[in-house]
């Protein structure tokens, strides 16, 4: 049997009371007492859990992400070793090289994002039931997730640019 006490104070400081009265009804009932709190707090402890997994893995993502697009643009500058190497020669300032390959991961990282943000748009009703305190399509969640996610790109991609404006052209134009 279940039974609710309401109480106008520290409802576990009427536990020694109850268990008088339940006593003196019978000796032999066991009494189990839990606070509304308690209970609440069991109960969203599976949804806890899943909620921590899900940022754990999300951040996981976002490391497998930034470690895959800079693979990426290291992979392309050293592809266009030479062609930076003619730039740098010809005069190019280290700046434009820069923007040049920084321009080449925007232009990857801004088409991840709009089709991320299209799916993530696309599933919420899917996921709705699991957000709790947020509307399905909240743009601050969005955009905050879109910012991060360009800023990781950019910072994915800031080490490969800074060696491609590095780059000797006398090495660069040698090795072919």
């Amino acid at each position: 049997l279940n039974f609710e006490i309401r109480a106008s104070g520290d409802p576990l400081g009427l536990v020694p009371a109850v268990k008088a009265a339940i006593a003196q009804v019978d000796p032999r009932f066991t009494l189990d007492f839990s606070t509304l709190e308690r209970q609440v707090a069991e109960s969203m402890t599976v949804m806890r859990t899943v909620a921590t997994l899900s940022g754990f893995f999300g951040i996981l993502a976002l490391l497998l992400a930034t470690i895959g697009l800079y693979g990426i643009m290291t992979y392309a500058v050293a592809r266009r070793r030479n062609e930076i190497g003619v730039r740098i020669a010809l005069g190019a300032e280290r700046s434009r090289v820069i923007r040049l390959v920084l321009g080449d991961a925007s232009r990857i990282t801004i088409l991840g994002v709009v089709l991320g943000v299209a799916l993530a748009l696309g599933v919420t009703r899917l996921i709705s039931a699991f957000l709790y305190g947020l509307k399905p399509n909240d743009p601050t969640t969005l955009g905050a997730s879109a910012l991060v996610l360009l800023a990781v790109g950019l910072l994915a991609t800031a080490f490969p640019a800074w060696r491609a404006a590095r780059l000797d052209p006398v090495a660069a134009l040698r090795e072919e």
